[in-house]
């Protein structure tokens, strides 16, 4: 069905070549721009940010942490690169975490991801995303009108007036939540109404299950997600090769062990942290709290952008034992303290009344005295005494949990 644009085939060396140069510039930007940004790489020469490396030293941005720091420090956290006089819209997402739009055309750069999913200029788009003070309502719309194709802008409820619009504008396809396509489906079915135009939809916000995916089909509606947030925009999405999710041209994605800023080896889960060319809003190693894998190779649609494999959970595992808090990034310093350990995964259980530690670690050559020291360590970090436990490296699962908590959910 054709590409968005030129990038999306460029040759490896192209976009890496690309996109280390908008890094410099955006890092130079920021710098003189965001006064956080100004305090937090004071140090940092952006003309020697010439690889993935230079990148992966710069300190992280976490979403977990806007809250406290918009707080703090109104209403951005001194991370915007243009004043609020000067920008489009601001928004409100829970927490709440405020969002910004500048000025220009697709801000969002939703266009690429619609394309993908299929909407060609002219085509009418029923967008059910939310208007109220969240962005996504407006993320899509921008990228529509940057595709040529005009919008129904439905929100969220209302469902019978959605089906009836639907019935008698005839729209192309659907933007929204999958859950809400399937309530506007089954709503429309109900009331005897043709909603038989909508072939094709492009969803975030929610899990798509392959049964449900597969349901929207058996209506005659292709399905395809895309992964955005308020505070990026467009991150990846999905093309008709249906093999994971294509990232952006306009951001670096980076996939680290959660709780550190250290990418892990190709292929292993990790928090999903990225870098945005947004001058507005120049989020330079912003930690999402999503996990994801790189995907190896490139998609067979024939867009040669790197992959993730879509959302797989969240990366922020921190939990409570013994009345105290531990984090991810607590055991990534026990581990960093023993390099003969290459991963490792502290499970909590219950044993009676007493919350027990277990810091499972791969290690291919182990004894007594290691598990001593590990130990030593998890106390000295953590402030709480654990078990440890070897088994062979390659044997703890892959999915991203640095702690995981087994304990039994208290009833009510």
């Amino acid at each position: 069905m054709g590409f968005y644009d030129a990038a999306e085939t460029r040759s490896t060396q192209e976009r890496e070549e690309a996109q280390l140069a908008s890094l410099r510039d955006i890092v130079q930007h920021a710098k003189t721009h965001a006064p956080a940004i100004t305090e937090s790489l004071k140090d940092v020469d952006p003309a020697g940010l010439t690889n993935r490396q230079a990148l992966a030293r710069l300190p992280l941005v976490r979403k977990s942490d806007l809250i406290e720091a918009q707080r703090l420090r109104p209403p951005f956290a001194g991370l915007n690169g243009t004043p609020v006089a000067d920008l489009r819209r601001l928004y409100a997402s829970p927490g709440p975490i405020y969002d910004m739009e500048g000025h220009g055309a697709d801000w969002w750069r939703f266009g690429r991801a619609l394309h993908a999913a299929g909407f060609r200029s002219g085509e009418l788009i029923h967008n059910c995303f939310s208007y109220h003070f969240t962005p996504a309502g407006m993320m899509v719309e921008t990228g529509a009108t940057a595709l040529g194709c005009p919008v129904f802008p439905g929100g969220v409820g209302n469902t019978e007036q959605q089906a009836r619009a639907i019935a008698d504008l005839r729209p192309a396809g659907y933007t929204g939540t999958p859950s809400f396509l399937k309530i506007i489906l089954e709503k429309g079915k109900e009331l005897g109404f043709d909603l038989s135009s909508l072939k094709k939809a492009l969803v975030s916000g929610e899990a798509l299950p392959p049964s449900l995916r597969a349901d929207f089909l058996a209506h005659g509606v292709a399905v395809k997600q895309c992964y955005a947030s308020a505070d990026l925009g467009l991150i990846a999405y999905e093309s008709d090769a249906m093999e994971g999710m294509i990232i952006d041209e306009q951001v670096i994605v980076e996939i680290v062990r959660p709780g550190t800023g250290d990418p892990v080896a190709a292929g292993e889960v990790g928090e999903v942290i990225v870098t945005s060319f947004n001058r507005d809003y120049p989020l330079i190693r912003f930690a999402t709290g999503d996990l994801s894998a790189f995907l190896p190779g490139v998609s067979p649609c024939g867009r040669t952008a790197p992959r993730i494999k879509g959302w797989m959970g969240r990366a922020d595992q921190t939990t409570k034992v013994k009345g105290m808090f531990v984090h991810p990034g607590q055991i990534a310093e026990v581990l960093k303290r023993h390099p003969q350990v290459s991963r490792g995964r502290l499970v909590v259980e219950k044993s009676g009344d007493t919350d027990v530690m277990t810091l499972h670690v791969e290690a291919s050559l182990h004894d007594g005295l290691l598990a001593d020291a590990i130990a030593n360590s998890v106390h000295a970090v953590c402030k709480l005494s654990g078990k440890v436990a070897f088994v062979e490296p390659g044997q703890l699962p892959n999915d991203g949990k640095v702690i995981e908590d087994k304990r039994p959910v208290p009833a009510g």
